[in-house]
């Protein structure tokens, strides 16, 4: 990412929830300019593949994709408010992370509820996903990819043991 042309709204996010990277464990922010919108799903497993690293080829896309579930799909013409949609999530293995997404019980959990309300409650926001994320073992998370439509795409990912 050119921090040149990253928008506040992306660096916010970085701030809080860390910079792209292959570490495969912990939190991690990506951004890109996609201009015309294709296959989102395949767009949040690259992200997904990328963000796991070295471990996707020792576990093998088996295990990585055994965690993988669309919990969440913003319905279109839905009131767009990411805090309230993330606590509506009823299943399990998605719900068990909404607080460590949203940072509840932290200092940082109003700043967090706001950087991604302005992430992901854009006007411009057309298209917004969740998916669970783990090894079907020890490692387990979320991923939630948003859509605008100017062509930029923010995916945010939280994966621990």
């Amino acid at each position: 990412m050119n921090s040149d042309l990253i928008p506040k709204y992306v660096t916010d996010l970085v701030d809080i929830y860390g910079t792209p990277s292959q570490e495969g464990f912990g939190s991690a922010v990506f951004y890109e300019k996609i201009g015309k919108k294709t296959d989102l799903e395949q767009i949040a497993r690259q992200y997904y593949q990328y963000f796991v690293g070295d471990l996707w080829t020792r576990f093998g896309e088996t295990a990585w994709l055994s965690g993988w579930k669309e919990v969440y799909i913003r319905k279109i013409g839905e009131k767009s408010d990411i805090v309230a949609e993330l606590k509506a999530i009823t299943f399990q293995n998605a719900a068990q992370f909404v607080p460590i997404i949203l940072l509840n019980d932290t200092e940082q959990s109003e700043k967090a509820h706001k950087t991604l309300s302005n992430a992901y409650d854009d006007a411009n926001m057309s298209d917004l996903r969740v998916y669970t994320i783990g090894d079907g073992g020890a490692m387990a998370g979320l991923l939630i990819i948003g859509y605008r439509t100017t062509g930029e795409v923010t995916v945010l990912i939280s994966l621990l043991n």
